[in-house]
């Protein structure tokens, strides 16, 4: 495997460093602005379960080095994202961060939205966006993995310290999305299982839908064809990449 390679629309990155830089976020005029909001409230309708809190967007990508990316970010909300859909409008990628989580046997946890979601069905990796950080500290690595450790535990009831994760790949797919991918531990399939399980039952005990209805082991992209349902771009490509470095 390259350092950056193309697959099925992705481009994906092995990179040893991630320079992150704060920007300021796009001035929109007063009828982009105006259009967003028809869009997001339209979608609110549509889906209740949307919330427009903060995120972060991607506002650059860059090689630095042969193993060092450039990242600038940009404080925005959900509804930033409602740009995609204005006619003559722009809006910024959005960043996430994922987790492959294998189980002893090698095997990678594979997960599927739930309905109510802005995703509904789709397969990918637990994890979700990427929030701005709090007053008074730094958008860093660490923090990144701290936040995919979190990830983790709310969709799978799986606690990892950060300094467990691994920050291993990253992806640029659809929209020009960037996800930020790390490795965690390996652990038996019945405590992952179980994990999720648990997850479900307090998000429900809290009186919520999880955002996660399925949990999938494969083996290899092949095995991926079996998932009835959307997948997220960067799932083939990801899957790939762990099974043959597995290999090798």
């Amino acid at each position: 495997m390259t350092t950056t390679q193309r697959a099925t629309g992705v481009d994906l990155f092995g990179v040893e460093r991630i320079d992150l830089r704060e920007v300021a976020a796009p001035v929109l005029s007063p009828r982009d602005e105006s259009a967003r909001d028809r869009v997001w409230e339209a979608a609110v309708q549509s889906t209740p379960a949307l919330f427009d809190g903060p995120v972060v967007a991607c506002a650059g990508l860059e090689r630095t080095g042969p193993h060092t990316l450039r990242l600038s970010w940009a404080r925005v909300t959900y509804r930033h994202y409602a740009l995609r859909r204005v006619p003559g409008a722009s809006a910024l990628p959005s960043l996430f961060v994922n987790v492959v989580q294998p189980v002893d046997d090698g095997r990678v946890a594979a997960v599927r939205m739930a309905p109510a979601t802005a995703a509904p069905g789709r397969w990918q990796l637990p994890g979700g966006s990427v929030e701005p950080p709090p007053a008074g500290t730094t958008l860093d690595e660490e923090a990144l993995a701290g936040q995919a450790a979190r990830e983790l535990a709310e969709e799978l009831g799986i606690e990892a310290a950060p300094r467990e994760l691994r920050r291993w790949a990253v992806t640029r797919g659809e929209n020009g999305s960037v996800g930020l991918t790390h490795v965690a531990p390996a652990l038996s399939e019945a405590a992952l299982r179980e994990g999720f399980a648990t997850a479900a039952e307090a998000e429900r005990a809290r009186g919520r839908e999880p955002e996660l209805d399925g949990v999938a082991l494969v083996r290899s992209p092949g095995e991926l064809k079996g998932l009835s349902g959307p997948h997220a771009d960067y799932l083939e490509p990801v899957i790939g990449r762990y099974a043959s470095q597995r290999a090798g």
